[in-house]
């Protein structure tokens, strides 16, 4: 969940159990590996959305940038809040998701985007950073476990983690009012291709830190846009 939710009049106590968590309290979302199920893998959508960081994951585990995921059918573009961004493809007749094989399994487990390390949970944005929520109606799974919140999310740096979600989403937010204020259509599509090469199609060194490489990008593009 995240602001964009409550415009849409949807309240924590319609989507979640009301409470918020943190990287280290302790959460009921252990489905114990999900055996048989897969339903969290079939008809996304296009909400299955991509960040610089998964990215940088599919890069160092596939050996291939977003241009490639985008020509083999891995990967498509959409708009999401103004902004062009990339997110997983659903395919076939059950409109599963590209990676999940015949097994019913994740075949890019070990470096599958965040979205899909969150879930069930979600994330609550407000006041500039964000908490956890668990989301009641999204698993059909029955008798889950609690998990410590950062061992299910099974991100290292978790610190910094956190401090790259919440910068890359309050960018996100920036660069949509930008765009909303602005009636020069040419402005928006200087925006998306600049966010685009700058943070995803322009590929990384997956044998360098992400968040550095993050961090000297982000600079750069906030001082030409923002």
């Amino acid at each position: 969940m995240e602001e964009e939710d409550l415009r849409r009049n949807v309240s924590l106590a319609e989507i979640s159990d009301g409470r918020l968590y943190g990287c280290n309290d302790m959460v009921k979302a252990d489905c114990h590996g999900c055996v048989g199920c897969a339903d969290c893998c079939r008809g996304m959508g296009n909400s299955v959305i991509l960040d610089p960081l998964d990215l940088y994951r599919l890069e160092a585990g596939l050996g291939k940038g977003l241009q490639v995921l985008l020509e083999e059918g891995m990967a498509e573009l959409n708009v999401v809040d103004g902004c062009v961004l990339p997110n997983l493809r659903m395919a076939g007749q059950k409109e599963s998701c590209v990676f999940l094989n015949a097994e019913g399994r994740c075949s890019i487990h070990e470096f599958r985007p965040g979205i899909c390390r969150l879930f069930p949970l979600g994330r609550y944005y407000e006041n500039g950073d964000f908490k956890y929520i668990l989301q009641i109606h999204e698993c059909p799974a029955g008798n889950r476990s609690k998990v410590k919140v950062s061992r299910w999310i099974d991100t290292p740096q978790q610190e910094q983690n956190h401090e790259f979600i919440r910068q890359w989403h309050y960018l996100l937010k920036d660069l949509e009012g930008l765009m909303e204020g602005c009636e020069e259509e040419s402005l928006a599509k200087q925006v998306n291709m600049a966010v685009l090469h700058v943070f995803y199609l322009r590929r990384y060194e997956t044998d360098r830190d992400f968040y550095e490489q993050f961090g000297e990008r982000c600079e750069r593009f906030v001082q030409a846009f923002l």
